[in-house]
């Protein structure tokens, strides 16, 4: 389970817009490179907690097929 529920209220203006989970890191969001590693392990159903602005990273992380 990824728990990407968070507001990011820490992150000022950021997150205002986008979740935390989807901001860029050396040009991948956050969330990607989790999903990427738990991939790579063997992992093939993964549960990602939502709540802030869900529908950004539902739409981000669609059916999981990418």
């Amino acid at each position: 389970m990824i728990l990407a529920a968070g507001r990011g209220e820490r992150m000022g203006d950021i997150t205002k817009d986008n979740p935390k989970p989807l901001i860029r890191v050396k040009g991948k969001p956050l969330i990607e490179w989790h999903l990427e590693k738990l991939s790579a392990t063997g992992f093939k159903d993964i549960v990602i907690n939502v709540c802030y602005l869900p529908y950004i990273i539902k739409f981000f992380v669609v059916d999981g097929s990418k």
